[in-house]
């Protein structure tokens, strides 16, 4: 890019590259570079013209946007600046600061290296460039490409003295005038400005350091204050979504001398959407999109998202410049990285991490009328480990539903769900290598295979044996089955054995084993524990003292708040709730 002083920082990162004067880029650097710089929709302005504010070392960057930012643009920073020489220099094609003129894109520091961005834009617009390092007189440079006089020469480009603080402001206006074919190819204002307030979100919630402001026709829509990541969800999302959420940050090994830095925000589960458009992904601060980092961040959340719903995310991953690729692609949304297998697998686990240690306990909002549903949603208080040990059952409701007094308020657990949760963490610590309790059959049970299934009851006879399911062949297809998973005192039945071989005979031969993913792992072990777990009319059987190991044993787990399937655990009702719905001061 041609367009600022280089260095800056993003967010965590500090800053980024070398100070330095703007310079052309020799041939041979322009060859190496994915060029083609061409400004396809407003969006695309804005992106580039934020790279050069997060180059410059802002703190602050404000956009404003008229109509749908053909009509105006206008982005506004408090970095570095620029000399008069610079700037004059800044809008000519291949001319940088950021990259030297020999330089290799490959490991650049910098969001932007090309020196194309505001050559490009001047091409197609009216461009002002008012720009001061706050040593003096500033500079005003006006290229005027709505004239038809082509590439900038220097013979159309205006420089003389103007006022401005430290910092860059960029208006471009009259975007496509002298291309309507360009401009007619856009989609609506609302659909356009939808793309540029997405795109203000990414690098907000990539950069979460940096204040951001973005204004249309006038109106703020959005602000984050530049302090931490939950402020930053708090300005693009909402309170709710913020408050219902945890922060990550770690580092991980992801090859020979080298650490992936992972950090970022992530809502509850119970804060979900219908899209993935809210997994957002960025790298050394440039939100970028990546299918494999993204399916990294959903894998982190494992079953803990309710079926068809995505998660609302935030991940930046931090890695050496030298092992990240940003000349993929002219918008440079897609970069190519290094260990880039590992790097995922790092996601992931930071991820699921981080979820294992959030309280995702669901608390209920019930209308003053009380008759409103109680909708399960997120907090973000207690802990996990015996997390209801304070808790005191009261009684079942219902067949189904446990209801138990916590604190200042009443809990009302789904009792399936809740056994659902015990039984699936003890088959998976089972198939760790932890001992599964176990239930005889006496006498065994005999059980006829299909010629898939009695494959995969040899072939899986020791991952079976882990989940409790002990046989032996007894002539042909068929097996006799010994024993049985018995987690929390319940046996499963030759059902659930059958449904553990339709698994491991599934694509690929083994679905569930220890080879494979852990997606098809845990599908498994989420099936396999539904079996012994109880169910409606269960519940009325049970005495204080079960209830009570119930909680003990739900409390123990690592995610209590959520079943294997993804549907809460637990409702939470405070006393404020009832004192409300009953007109009481308390």
């Amino acid at each position: 890019m041609t367009e600022r002083d280089a260095g800056g920082s993003t967010g965590d990162e500090g800053e980024r590259g070398d100070r330095g004067r703007v310079r052309r880029l020799d041939r041979e650097t322009i060859d190496r570079i994915a060029a083609g710089e061409v400004v396809t929709r407003p969006a695309r302005v804005v992106s580039e013209l934020v790279d050069n504010a997060l180059d410059a070392g802002a703190s602050r960057v404000e956009i404003a946007v008229d109509g749908d930012g053909t009509d105006r643009i206008r982005v506004a920073d408090d970095g570095r600046g620029m000399t008069r020489a610079d700037a004059a220099r800044a809008v000519e094609r291949h001319a940088t600061s950021k990259l030297a003129p020999d330089g290799d894109p490959v490991g650049v520091d910098s969001l932007g290296f090309r020196g194309e961005a505001l050559a490009a834009v001047a091409e197609a617009a009216r461009l002002e460039l008012v720009t001061s390092p706050g040593d003096g007189i500033g500079t005003r440079v006006v290229v005027d490409g709505t004239a038809g006089s082509g590439e900038p020469d220097g013979s159309d480009v205006t420089v003389e003295p103007a006022g401005r603080a430290r910092g860059t402001t960029v208006v471009v206006a009259d975007l496509f005038a002298t291309r309507p074919a360009r401009r007619e190819s856009l989609a609506g204002a609302n659909a356009e400005f939808a793309r540029i307030s997405s795109l203000v979100a990414d690098y907000a919630l990539a950069n979460p350091s940096i204040a951001f402001a973005l204004d249309h026709d006038g109106s703020t829509t959005l602000t984050t204050p530049g302090t931490d990541r939950t402020d930053a969800l708090l300005g693009v999302y909402d309170r709710d979504t913020a408050s219902r959420s945890t922060t990550l940050s770690a580092s991980v090994d992801v090859g020979p001398d080298s650490d992936a830095g992972v950090s970022g925000a992530l809502a509850y589960p119970s804060i979900t959407r219908a899209t993935r458009d809210h997994v957002r992904v960025s790298v050394n601060g440039r939100p970028v999109r990546n299918d494999r980092l993204a399916a990294a961040v959903r894998e982190g959340y494992g079953r803990l998202l309710p079926d068809g719903r995505e998660p609302v995310a935030a991940v930046d991953v931090s890695i050496p410049p030298g092992r990240v690729d940003p000349n993929v692609h002219p918008a440079k949304r897609e970069v190519g990285l290094r260990d880039a297998d590992a790097v995922a697998d790092a996601v992931s686990s930071v991820v699921a991490d981080a979820l294992t240690g959030a309280d995702l306990r669901r608390s209920a909002d019930v209308a003053t009328d009380l008759g409103s549903a109680l909708d399960p949603v997120g907090d973000e208080d207690g802990s996990r480990a015996g997390a209801f040990a304070d808790a005191e059952p009261i009684g079942a409701f219902r067949d189904l539903y446990v209801l138990v007094e916590s604190g200042d308020g009443l809990l009302v657990i789904d009792g399936h769900a809740a056994h659902e949760r015990v039984n699936y963490e003890r088959l998976a610590r089972a198939f760790d290598g932890e001992p599964m309790p176990t239930a005889a059959l006496d006498p065994p049970a005999t059980v006829s295979l299909s010629t898939d299934e009695a494959a995969a009851a040899r072939a899986h006879a020791d991952d079976l044996a882990a989940l409790g399911f002990e046989t032996e062949a007894f002539g042909g297809g068929t097996r006799r089955l010994r024993t049985v998973p018995a987690p929390f005192g319940r046996t499963a039945d030759a059902d659930a054995f059958r449904d553990a071989l339709a698994a491991f005979s599934g694509s690929d031969g083994g679905r569930g084993g220890r080879g494979a993913s852990r997606d098809a792992r845990d599908a498994l072990l989420a099936d396999l524990a539904c079996h012994p777990s109880l169910k409606r009319g269960d519940f009325g059987d049970l005495d204080d003292a079960d209830l009570r190991a119930l909680l003990d044993r739900l409390g123990e787990c690592d995610r209590p708040y959520a079943c294997p399937h993804g549907r809460p655990t637990v409702l939470s009702v405070d006393a404020e709730t009832f004192a409300a719905g009953f007109g009481r001061d308390r």
